[in-house]
């Protein structure tokens, strides 16, 4: 395998990693985003085949990357200085390759019968551990409004571990409007509503989850056909939104597997 060795912070290249692991923006302009370690890049393979491009640090890499490089010895590769490499990944212990790809589009079910709603989440590892439990929950469709954070940056996709290559996600939705249109319940988590562990969950439901600091906003509840909470000890405030989502999921799970 040969590899392209860049150690200019000017260089275009770099420029543009940069660009796409830093801004939304960018993202959905060239319709790009960064991989970062060997699970991520190896699961883009199998669903929808080789990356554009490879990202090596200088030294020496994990087992894993190594036989991962030597399984793509056909993909343009780039090695950089270990500090502009560690400025292009998310997490602080990177596992020594990352990979530019095309971000897919996953065609939503034209029937939908399970459905999360997300209303203004801002940090990326919150969303992409909610995407990985409604991946393993089977959920249909995720919906975002246009206040959340970008489902393709770096560390949404790091915390989502392949829930992207599964999961129909739509982006900068206008949630409201689309709880008209589905045929069945909207479901918003409170903390006045009646217990989720009394609704009957069997039919089309579409959870609504919100903002972690600032719960859903008003229009939303109103818009839900019904206000649900999460039955906890006195004394805690609340859940983590993304702890939230996994339960009122789950609960719909446990149900339908019971009937």
């Amino acid at each position: 395998m040969t590899f392209k060795h860049i150690t200019s912070r000017d260089n275009n290249l770099f420029k543009q990693l940069k660009k796409l692991s830093e801004s939304s923006r960018e993202r959905r302009k060239v319709g790009e985003t960064l991989l970062d370690g060997v699970h991520l890049v190896e699961g883009y393979l199998q669903h929808f085949g080789e990356p554009t491009l490879l990202v090596i640090p200088e030294g020496e890499s994990s087992n894993e990357a190594t036989g991962l490089l030597q399984t793509l010895a056909d993909v343009p590769t780039v090695m950089f200085p270990t500090l502009m490499f560690s400025e292009l990944t998310p997490v602080t212990s990177p596992t020594g390759i990352l990979a530019l790809v095309k971000i897919p589009q996953l065609a939503v079910p034209h029937t939908v019968d399970f459905a999360l709603l997300l209303e203004d989440i801002q940090d990326p590892g919150n969303l992409g551990s909610m995407l990985r439990a409604a991946a393993a929950a089977g959920v249909d469709a995720v919906y975002l409004s246009t206040g959340c954070t970008d489902a393709w940056s770096p560390k949404a996709l790091r915390g989502g571990q392949g829930a992207h290559y599964v999961l129909p996600i739509v982006e900068r939705v206008d949630l409201k409007a689309w709880m008209q249109d589905f045929d069945g319940q909207t479901l918003a988590t409170t903390m006045q509503g009646d217990s989720l562990y009394l609704q009957d969950l069997a039919g089309p439901t579409a959870f609504i989850i919100g903002n972690e600091g600032t719960g859903l906003s008003g229009e939303l509840i109103q818009a839900a056909s019904k206000q649900v909470n999460i039955p906890i000890a006195d004394g805690i405030e609340s859940l983590n939104a993304a702890a939230a989502s996994s339960i009122c999921l789950f609960e719909r799970v446990r149900q339908k597997s019971k009937r």
